[in-house]
């Protein structure tokens, strides 16, 4: 399993998961994040804007969905603008996963499913 941390503006959070949602991979956890990237915040009249609002969107998939993923998200996040801000895909590989109710520790490559219990704590 990998772990896909995808910052994104604000107003395209919505569209993502509905995407995501729509191919199969509703289980996505949202927080709202603020930061800079590459433009080092922005400048608006004489007001710098160290920190940006952004959504960081997290979801738990099989490997096997890590290129589908990544690529659905980079496809709806992307304002077309040509410039920085449009966020950033981080991709991790996930050690364990355990679901907090049953205490039951989730096969490799389950997508978080306790469908087949590896092993209960």
């Amino acid at each position: 399993m990998i772990m896909v941390r995808a910052i994104v503006r604000p107003e395209k959070a919505e569209e993502v998961m509905a995407a995501l949602m729509a191919d199969g991979f509703p289980a996505v956890t949202r927080i709202n994040v603020a930061g800079r990237g590459k433009q080092r915040g922005i400048k608006i009249g004489d007001v710098t804007y160290d920190e940006i609002p952004k959504e960081l969107l997290l979801m738990v998939i099989k490997n096997a969905d890590k290129d589908f993923v990544v690529k659905k998200i980079m496809e709806v996040a992307r304002t077309g603008k040509g410039s920085y801000g449009d966020g950033k895909i981080f991709v991790s590989p996930v050690d364990e996963v355990y679901t907090v109710s049953s205490g039951i520790k989730d096969p490799p490559d389950s997508e978080g499913s306790a469908d087949i219990p590896e092993e209960k704590i």
